[in-house]
């Protein structure tokens, strides 16, 4: 029999569907492309936000329609966050958390034997264990997602991910580094480390981040590492100052603002002011020498005012971020902010949304021009329809080339002559 795997939301569940994806290979199943006539078809949900869950369902029900025979998995935070919603489920053969992912083909077989749904959701301890494991690659070549973290202790008053989650959880330094040469041999020059609260891995196993960030750049083979998202006030001196000292780490730092304003956030319960904030990004371009700090952007959080959006589209536009992803805020059931009064209107969100994504542009266009000029190591991907080759640049600049031979997988010196649209245009240098 056959499977394809749908994924949505963030790399973790991006690693997690290779996981999945290689547990079921492991087991005589055969992976193809043709999603929709497939004998097993997984869906890797993501709840972040309710028009995620949409996502999920509308799919849902236009598999059921067009492939009514085959076997529907839904796994993935979803179910873990709202395993009581079995009227969701009724679509789906198999319904799996999050802590049952290992179990996937197991749960498969024994559906097969039987044809009766299965709905198995474990609910998280604070006792639970890290999952041990590994993947072994990746479609890409030249870049691979490990997950060294799992698990949220913050409680943001907005996100319902703890829930779906569970506590912090960390993999233990010695299986990174199994799993990081393994990944070196089989090509991959850079790994991204990602985690669903990533700056808080190895509390609960008495290490830092910065030692998974050592321990990835001592691996031969790895010439790049960078990180996922991050909470900003992890990001201290102490942490700045030990990643410096790391050749092969890359000076792009994604740190979720969310607002610009102290009274949103204070709402939010996140655990800084825009004050705080922007001394860490200038601690940041102070130590690493043309870094990009890039950000995520909540408008119209519950009770968001008129003067809280105007502090926030200011902040935004005084910090000068590489990129921004502008989302509006989505009410999610089980959240403290789902119950705040004053909830902004749609309209008044969209308004603010289009403001906010016009700085955010104003400033990626700025960024990206700020390039021009530099000579930057470059580490292609894959050919563009309108014959360049793409890669990226340490700081994440998408670049592009016109080569006449095949640049994939190899990190080149670029010399950076212009901007079109989202990228900048290079050539490539003598220095090869």
């Amino acid at each position: 029999m056959n499977f394809s795997i749908y994924n949505f939301g963030c790399k973790v569940n991006q690693y997690e569907s290779q996981v999945m994806s290689e547990l079921m290979s492991s087991r005589g199943y055969i992976c193809t492309d043709d999603k929709e006539n497939a004998d097993i078809i997984i869906l890797n949900s993501c709840t972040v936000t309710a028009v995620a869950d949409n996502k999920v369902m509308k799919l849902i029900r236009h598999l059921r329609r067009v492939n009514n025979n085959a076997v529907i998995v839904l796994t993935g935070c979803m179910p873990q966050a709202y395993p009581n919603l079995k009227e969701s489920f009724a679509l789906v053969d198999i319904v799996l958390g999050n802590a049952m992912r290992s179990e996937l083909p197991d749960e498969i077989e024994k559906f097969l034997a039987n044809r009766q749904q299965i709905i198995n959701v474990h609910k998280y301890t604070k006792n639970s264990d890290f999952e041990i494991v590994s993947v072994s690659h990746f479609e890409e070549r030249t870049r691979a997602f490990v997950k060294i973290e799992d698990g949220c202790h913050r409680y943001c008053s907005y996100c319902i991910i703890p829930y779906a989650r569970g506590p912090v959880r960390s993999k233990p330094i010695d299986i990174l580094q199994k799993e990081l040469e393994h990944l070196a041999k089989h090509g991959y020059k850079e790994i991204v480390l990602v985690g669903i609260n990533l700056s808080a891995y190895g509390q609960d196993i008495g290490l830092h981040l910065c030692d998974a960030v050592e321990c990835a750049c001592s691996v031969n083979g790895v010439e790049r590492v960078r990180l996922g998202s991050l909470e900003p006030e992890r990001m201290d001196a102490f942490s700045i100052e030990r990643l410096s000292k790391l050749e092969k780490f890359c000076p792009q730092f994604h740190l979720s603002l969310q607002s610009g304003s102290d009274s949103v956030l204070k709402r939010m319960n996140r655990h800084y002011t825009a004050e705080e904030y922007f001394q860490i990004v200038q601690n940041l371009r102070e130590k690493f020498e043309n870094c990009s700090v890039t950000t995520d952007i909540m408008v119209g959080f519950a009770g968001e005012t008129e003067e809280e959006f105007e502090q926030s589209l200011e902040f935004v536009k005084k910090v000068s971020f590489a990129k921004a992803h502008v989302f509006p805020y989505s009410q999610r059931e089980g959240t403290a902010a789902a119950k705040a009064p004053n909830q902004v209107a749609q309209s008044v969100k969209s308004q603010r949304s289009k403001r906010m994504i016009e700085a955010a542009n104003e400033s990626r266009n700025k960024f990206l021009n700020s390039q021009i000029g530099s000579k930057e190591l470059v580490l292609f991907e894959q050919p563009t329809t309108d014959g360049y080759w793409e890669g990226y640049t340490k700081n994440y600049t998408p670049v592009k080339v016109m080569s006449n031979t095949p640049v994939n997988g190899k990190i080149l010196e670029v010399k950076i002559c212009g901007v079109e649209g989202d990228y900048c245009i290079g050539t490539l240098t003598c220095n090869q």
